[in-house]
């Protein structure tokens, strides 16, 4: 009878444990519509090429991925399927709410090698945008206007562990490596499927941080005057003038071609296939798309132009160089110091050199 009872017992503890596991399971679903399966975290990095289907219940995320023959639809409300910080916090008044979005990504996107700037160049699998730059500026009264990382020690963005915040309309969003997202589908492999650009090329994120981006601080100070950061909780007086170019500022950094192994837009092509990486170095996100996208959405987000993209903007007569009748702007102004041989005109050498000592995005004086 002690056998009995004993072994009755045994088979109890066994049940309620597997009840108890499966209790404690989190509600969340990754589905794929076409039959193939349904588990709870997502294994395989095929598994966002396709159709899918991913609903959170603890954290309300909706979002739904539809193929057709030139693209796929993404729908949702853009609510995070992972835990995020606090919000309203110090730093960011705003609360997260359900959003209405769907967007369509090329299924079949086209390299033009002719990158386009936007303010936001994609979107996450889980249906959380990417916009990297932000929207506070620092003014001076000397005329430079200094546009804010988000990534800085000067103002308080309340970013939480995730490099995201929330927008006043409610829409949380990420502005760079989306922590939760590479933990959550990390398969193994050194890239992790991040998400989707707006021209439809993939976006990875690198473990072992293989691939570098081709920006660089740009020597010298930064000048400006009086110069303020204005918000609508405060006012700040922001010391600018003879400050190092410190990574606080998008102006702060310069694309130098073949510097490292990624291209303005943070773009690769891996074993025959193009893609973006989100990185942990600036410019973190892409701010530019190098395939084929509907509608611009934007500059380059307070980024300095390179020498060769300055070249190749205000080259009206294609000739390698710029004329001060070609020019405008900083360029303009600051022309006779840029021409260090006194030819009347500026190399690419001469503005790369040069513009070093230049200030922050002034406005144009013609």
């Amino acid at each position: 009878m002690k056998y009995i009872n004993l072994s009755i017992a045994l088979a109890a503890f066994i049940l309620l444990s597997i009840l108890g596991c499966k209790s404690n399971k989190k509600s969340n679903s990754h589905v794929h519509t076409d039959g193939s399966h349904s588990h709870d975290t997502a294994k395989t990095d095929s598994d966002y090429f396709g159709t899918y289907s991913l609903v959170d219940n603890d954290h309300g995320t909706e979002t739904k991925m539809i193929l057709n023959e030139t693209s796929r639809k993404m729908v949702t409300n853009a609510l995070p399927n992972h835990e995020t910080g606090t919000f309203p916090n110090q730093g960011n008044p705003n609360t997260i709410t359900a959003q209405n979005k769907t967007y369509e990504f090329p299924l079949n996107p086209v390299n033009t090698g002719n990158p386009s700037w936007v303010r936001e160049p994609g979107v996450a699998l889980n249906g959380v945008k990417f916009e990297p730059g932000t929207a506070e500026v620092v003014v001076c009264d000397t005329g430079e206007n200094y546009r804010v990382e988000a990534f800085q020690n000067i103002i308080d963005l309340g970013l939480d562990f995730n490099n995201a915040h929330v927008q006043p309309t409610g829409e949380y969003h990420y502005h760079g490596t989306p922590t939760s997202i590479i933990k959550s589908n990390d398969t193994g492999v050194d890239l992790i499927h991040v998400g989707f650009a707006h021209d439809g090329f993939p976006m990875y994120y690198s473990k072992s941080h293989a691939y570098q981006p081709s920006y660089s601080l740009v020597d010298g100070t930064r000048e400006g005057e009086d110069c303020t950061y204005s918000n609508p909780m405060n006012t700040m007086n922001i010391a600018i003038e003879g400050s190092n170019h410190d990574g606080a500022y998008g102006s702060d950094f310069e694309f130098i071609d073949g510097s490292g192994d990624l291209d303005e837009c943070n773009g690769i092509t891996i074993d025959g296939q193009y893609m973006y990486l989100v990185t942990q170095e600036f410019p973190y996100v892409s701010r530019c798309l190098m395939g084929e996208v509907s509608t611009q959405q934007g500059g380059p987000g307070g980024r300095r132009k390179s020498a060769k993209e300055l070249i190749k903007d205000f080259d009206a007569n294609k000739d390698g160089k710029l004329s001060i009748n070609e020019v405008k702007g900083p360029l303009k102004s600051d022309f006779t110091n840029l021409d260090s041989n006194s030819d009347g005109f500026l190399s690419e050498k001469e503005i790369r050199s040069g513009s070093k000592g230049m200030g922050g995005n002034r406005p144009s004086r013609n």
